[in-house]
């Protein structure tokens, strides 16, 4: 929850004014909301009325929903999603390596793209990661760089209050501009394709809610805190990523600690993709299929894969925003809400009934405005 989208976020105000601290707040409670209805969605009740846990993925519900039209229709769908979006993530961890590694070693003669292959070296253990454990002791590692980051700069913000202004917020927003600020809030608070795998992995599941309103409300906290912090000091001058306006005394170390958290990312959507893949393609009965060689190779394939596409796809920014308004919105709004509705139809009350068709509208709406945008970028590029 608190990704590298949180460094966008000062920009994000910039171009939403007061509107883009409301949506902070919304986005917390939206994303919180849909990862609750998409873990409901996971029990039924049995004859005593005690809830049971019946599914265990995000594919098993979606094949729940579809199973009249194709028993395992709705979770293809799902997989390739999932996937697309999980590498889309990998990739942008190894573009964003690059490009922080050139800019913290201007002086080396060395290209960004060769950086990129520099950092995917560094990678490469990443294929025999084999249990969540050991992805979340890098996660708590990369979350504790993370509030290195966060301290650094409001820091700095603290000790520039002086130029601190209110009247820097916009009254006034443009809409295009408005449009890519709620893209970089709203797929800031994603989670909902890890999620049926941590609750499931949980000691105690029947706290998952709490922990997801206490996650979600110190993420919002956190959130704000900074975008507001670095906005008021920077105002019409705050870059795309903060990190750019820090003076380079900062800007170096900030960067060196970017570049490690975004390699203590990469095992996350890594892990989660090529189960995915692996669990896919082992579903048969053929033995060579569930051996650990095969599941070496498709860790190792994956792997290289998301290496050749940050290297030679063009344009990746604006592909990566395409897809993510499509597998984004989906995966957050559009499939939780509907899913959700499917399975537990007569069990919900009007008002929940009421938020789940709200949330999927919003949902839509943010999905189609992000996609005409991107489209429009693409282009503009290619004339």
């Amino acid at each position: 929850l608190q990704g590298i989208f949180v460094l966008g976020l000062p920009y994000a105000l910039l171009h939403s004014g007061y509107s883009g601290l409301f949506l902070i707040i919304l986005a917390a409670a939206l994303c919180c909301y849909t990862g609750k209805i998409l873990i409901a969605c996971l029990y039924e009740e049995n004859e005593d009325g005690q809830l049971i846990r019946v599914r265990d993925t995000y594919e098993d519900i979606a094949n729940a929903c579809c199973k009249k039209l194709s028993p395992r229709l709705g979770g293809i769908v799902v997989n390739m999603t999932q996937v697309m979006e999980l590498i889309m993530i990998c990739i942008l961890y190894l573009v964003v390596s690059g490009n922080l590694l050139s800019h913290s070693f201007p002086y080396v003669p060395v290209t960004e793209k060769t950086w990129s292959v520099i950092a995917f070296v560094t990678l490469l253990p990443c294929i025999f990661i084999k249990t969540l454990k050991i992805v979340s002791k890098l996660s708590q590692l990369c979350s504790l760089v993370h509030f290195i980051i966060i301290l650094v700069v409001m820091t700095y913000c603290l000790t520039q209050i002086r130029r601190w202004s209110w009247a820097k917020f916009r009254l006034s927003i443009e809409f295009e501009e408005f449009l890519v600020s709620v893209g970089v809030i709203i797929f800031g608070y994603t989670s909902q394709i890890f999620l049926p795998t941590l609750e499931g992995n949980m000691k105690n599941p029947g706290e998952f809610r709490c922990m997801l309103n206490w996650t979600h409300f110190f993420a919002c906290v956190l959130k704000t805190a900074f975008a507001l912090t670095a906005f008021l000091t920077w105002g019409e001058e705050t870059k795309e990523v903060i990190t750019d306006n820090l003076p380079s005394f900062l800007q170096t170390l900030v960067n060196l600690c970017l570049l490690t958290k975004a390699l203590l990312s990469y095992p996350l959507p890594f892990f989660a993709a090529t189960e995915i893949v692996y669990a896919c393609i082992s579903r048969g009965n053929h033995s060579n299929y569930r051996s650990p060689l095969f599941a070496l190779g498709v860790r190792g394939s994956f792997l290289l894969l998301t290496l050749l596409m940050a290297m030679f796809v063009p344009h990746f920014a604006l592909l990566m925003g395409l897809t993510g308004s499509v597998t984004g919105a989906a995966m957050t709004f559009l499939l939780p809400s509907l899913f959700h509705l499917k399975l537990r139809w007569e069990k919900l009350s009007f008002l929940e009934k009421c938020a789940d068709i709200s949330v999927f509208i919003l949902g839509f709406l943010c999905s189609l405005a992000g996609i005409i945008c991107s489209i429009k970028g693409l282009l503009e590029v290619f004339g």
